[in-house]
């Protein structure tokens, strides 16, 4: 099982909405018994709560599914228990980076546009923000559907 962990700052709007969207493309690949997905903030403001109302319009209007999905901050075992810790932004990856004890090996720790070839950001904005929801579910849409194509590549999960 490859497990794959979304990061934003306070799991309300970009990481549930990347959970959600690269678990509809793992679903529609047929890879959901070898790939699992979660996501977790790196501050605790919101934990326990439901995706922003801005992530689930977004989400409901393209009959993606964020049922059961409630905000948690991410904490030192998850470097252990999954394979892939992807962040939306520089800032998430410098908190992880100078709050955690991240290994030398068996995780991957990057951004999530890292997986976009010559991407239009290098860093997700954050919704909440800025309010544009839709240019977040674009740029999102784009990498999780290269990460899963580099996924599926590096673990040869097709057969």
């Amino acid at each position: 099982m490859i497990r794959i962990l979304f990061v934003c700052l306070g799991n309300i709007c970009r990481s549930p909405m990347a959970e959600a969207v690269f678990r509809e493309k793992v679903h529609q690949a047929g890879l959901a018994q070898k790939i699992e997905v979660d996501s977790a903030g790196t501050a605790l403001w919101h934990s326990g709560k439901p995706p922003h109302k801005g992530t689930r319009a977004k989400l409901d209007e393209l009959n993606i599914s964020y049922e059961g999905m409630t905000a948690r901050q991410i904490f030192q075992g998850d470097f252990r228990d999954f394979d892939y810790v992807i962040t939306m932004d520089d800032q998430n990856m410098t908190n992880l980076m100078s709050e955690y004890n991240i290994p030398g090996e068996g995780v991957t720790v990057c951004k999530l546009m890292e997986f976009v070839q010559s991407p239009r950001e290098v860093n997700v904005p954050d919704p909440y923000y800025t309010g544009d929801f839709d240019y977040t579910y674009e740029l999102i849409n784009e990498a999780c559907e290269q990460l899963l194509t580099n996924i599926t590549k590096k673990h040869q999960l097709k057969d």
